[in-house]
């Protein structure tokens, strides 16, 4: 048998992900290391690295999403602190209504709903990487309950947009939306929150 590097990135990089999905499935995102993922791909962690700079990146190729993590969250949180709930809103909104961009996002969503795997899945990914980290910065305080409030919107206008199909919200404009729904989202990130 042959040595050295596996043949073409392509295939490496594709074997990385589907060996993610998997375990990102099994385990939910915050049991998965990228040192697990690698030995499972029979790959070095280095390679996995090399693809992927951080455990957000494959989980975002994992799960197609059209959007890289650091970068949606840096975005969001280069504007005024006073609107970052409907720049939220709208910004995902726009995702989920990209054509075929979401699918695999929305099916998390659908699966939350009745596994328990794909409800501890989407829980950790939204509080860690986006949620959490955009509660963090806008206000330290309790950035733990603030992204559970913010995340209760946020989840329950993508099952009323696209799951549901609860008009006006299905057909509604994204700035719409943002201006409805933003507020209460801006609320849950910066207000004081009961004792």
């Amino acid at each position: 048998m042959p040595g050295g590097r596996r043949a073409g990135p392509t295939r490496t990089r594709q074997a990385i992900v589907d060996v993610a999905r998997a375990q990102f499935a099994a385990r939910g995102y915050d049991a998965v290391s990228l040192r697990a993922i690698a030995r499972e791909a029979g790959v070095d962690p280095a390679l996995v690295h090399h693809f992927f700079a951080a455990k957000a990146q494959l989980f975002a190729a994992a799960m197609e999403l059209p959007l890289e993590p650091d970068a949606f969250v840096s975005a969001l949180l280069a504007g005024d602190a006073d609107t970052l709930g409907e720049r939220l809103v709208r910004a995902v909104v726009e995702l989920w209504d990209t054509p075929g961009a979401f699918e695999g996002f929305l099916g998390l969503i659908r699966g939350a709903v009745t596994h328990s795997d794909a409800a501890r899945l989407l829980r950790e990914f939204l509080t860690r990487e986006l949620l959490g980290r955009l509660a963090a910065a806008a206000a330290p305080d309790a950035a733990q309950a603030r992204a559970a409030l913010a995340g209760s919107q946020i989840v329950g206008l993508a099952m009323a947009r696209k799951i549901v199909g609860i008009e006006p919200l299905a057909s509604a404009d994204p700035a719409w939306l943002a201006a409805a729904v933003g507020p209460t989202v801006q609320r849950y990130l910066t207000a004081p929150l009961p004792g």
